[in-house]
């Protein structure tokens, strides 16, 4: 037998753009749009969210925060279909790594924080893994 050809979703362009890369920029601009605002109003003191954020972490806060662009710059990646959009979003995942890092050490120092912050982070490094696997295999690979 001869090669299996991929199913119609995977080689027609039009619709690869309609069913993926739409909604995630949608999804990843949403969540880049919440996570700017949460974290410039922590760094900045906005609308008092930092009393009401009680012990935050300065370094996952600073990470948030560039996260937070570089998700607006790969949604934006998402809708263009560039190929710099799972590099972008690998720097974001590395970003939040390093703060994770720097986060278990805060902790292991005896430093202050929120319990919830464990599974905040833990959840935006998987969510920004499965877009950058998304932008990987949809846009980078199929460019090769």
């Amino acid at each position: 037998m001869g090669r299996q050809r991929l199913p119609i979703f995977f080689t027609n362009h039009a619709i690869m753009k309609k069913f993926i890369s739409y909604p995630a920029a949608f999804i990843l601009a949403a969540f880049g749009v919440l996570t700017l605002f949460l974290s410039s109003s922590i760094i900045f003191d906005l609308f008092d969210i930092r009393e009401k954020e009680g012990n935050f972490v300065w370094i996952v806060v600073g990470a948030n925060f560039i996260a937070s662009i570089l998700y607006l710059l790969a949604a934006y990646g998402f809708l263009k279909n560039r190929r710099s959009t799972a590099t972008l979003l690998g720097a974001s995942l590395l970003v939040l790594v390093a703060a994770a890092i720097g986060f278990y050490f805060h902790i292991n120092s005896g430093g202050l924080y929120e319990t919830k912050t464990i599974g905040a982070l833990t959840f935006r490094i998987m969510l920004t893994l499965i877009f950058t696997l998304i932008a990987f295999f949809t846009i980078t690979k199929k460019s090769n």
